[in-house]
């Protein structure tokens, strides 16, 4: 009994320094992967002179600033706000794909499977095409909000039965909204000029390519309001996967809990498409592997999927950038490449899993 009574500290603290060691891996591979995506390209600037214009930048005078007379603003006006932008896109898509994972209670859940992205897109494109500036800037993603709301309620209400959400539904929905919203995206190139046509395609590939710092300026907050969001429900989240019965015994309002999740999910969406159009499985990837790593907790699993998303798509997008010399491939067929083959093993082990179709 004693025994029992002193090891209970000792394995808390024991998966505090997991969950400590975790986000704080994740947060220096960050910082590396930063560092290494803003010196590299077709001007290339040492990791030494990258840290020391950003130290630079926030009042310390450490380290060598880039001796190159183009390396400060190659670095300030061109890299940083695209690794910015990659990082933000990247901890935004992660976090949707962890939210509904959990919502659905179902693994192969992803703002892109499930068309929430595409839906976002087709949106984004309307206000593209028919030149809508009722909010400035703000246009373009308030609209992707309001498309990836409809589209994940739409799913959301589509894939439930009986209180659960069955694999082949989930999936077939994905498939019919991806569907629908190409049809959609389709005949908007069909309406708009070469411009607008171009601006589409650039939509469905997925880019990071012109990112500037107004663009950031737009995303961040949205980024902010949805990871906090994010964070805050994540408990409840661990409740749900209790059942619904045994979340209502406790006090949660499930119908409640599983509608402000739908809604964050679409803040996260439309923050992480707004200006760098679709790029899927990033949501479907990093949290399935953040719970090989930390368990399916939450509380744990929101913080460090962001962390994870941010680092794969500004890894992603250096790779993109600079695979081809003088060419930037587009971010989205990248992660589809990778992304691809493995939702098809999560098929087959949600099949051998689940015992079959049923």
């Amino acid at each position: 009994m004693t025994a029992t009574v002193v090891d209970r500290p000792r394995a808390g603290i024991r998966a505090l320094a997991g969950r400590v060691g975790l986000l704080g891996g994740l947060a220096l591979a960050l910082l590396v992967a930063v560092v290494l995506a803003a010196g590299h390209g077709q001007l290339d600037i040492p990791a030494s002179e990258v840290l020391g214009s950003i130290l630079h930048k926030i009042g310390l005078d450490i380290g060598p600033l880039p001796t190159h007379p183009q390396g400060e603003a190659t670095l300030w006006d061109v890299r940083f706000p695209r690794v910015v932008m990659a990082a933000l896109a990247g901890a935004c898509l992660a976090t949707a794909g962890a939210l509904m994972q959990g919502v659905f209670g179902n693994p192969l859940a992803e703002p892109g499977v499930v068309g929430v992205s595409a839906g976002a897109a087709v949106a984004a494109a309307t206000v593209i095409v028919f030149g809508w500036t009722f909010a400035g800037t703000w246009t373009v993603a308030i609209c992707a909000f309001l498309g990836g709301l409809v589209t994940t309620t739409l799913v959301y209400l589509m894939s439930r039965d009986g209180g659960r959400t069955e694999v082949v539904t989930l999936v077939l929905t994905g498939i019919a909204v991806n569907a629908v919203a190409s049809a959609g995206l389709a005949f908007l190139m069909f309406l708009g000029d070469t411009q607008a046509r171009e601006e589409i395609v650039f939509w469905q590939l997925g880019s990071l390519n012109g990112s500037r710092w107004q663009y950031v300026a737009v995303v961040a907050p949205m980024a902010a309001v949805g990871l906090t969001a994010a964070l805050l429900l994540a408990p409840r989240l661990d409740l749900l996967a209790l059942g619904d019965r045994a979340a209502r015994h406790v006090g949660v309002d499930v119908e409640r809990l599983r509608m402000a999740t739908i809604v964050v999910v679409a803040v996260l969406t439309a923050a992480a498409v707004a200006f760098c159009g679709i790029i899927s499985f990033v949501g479907l990837v990093v949290p399935h592997l953040v719970r090989l790593l930390a368990g399916p907790g939450h509380r744990l699993l929101v913080p460090a999927s962001a962390l994870g998303g941010a680092v794969l798509l500004v890894l992603a997008d250096l790779w993109a950038r600079t695979l081809i010399a003088y060419a930037d491939l587009p971010i989205g067929m990248l992660t589809a490449l990778v992304g691809g083959p493995f939702f098809f093993w999560l098929i087959r082990r949600a099949r051998r899993t689940a015992g079959g179709w049923a």
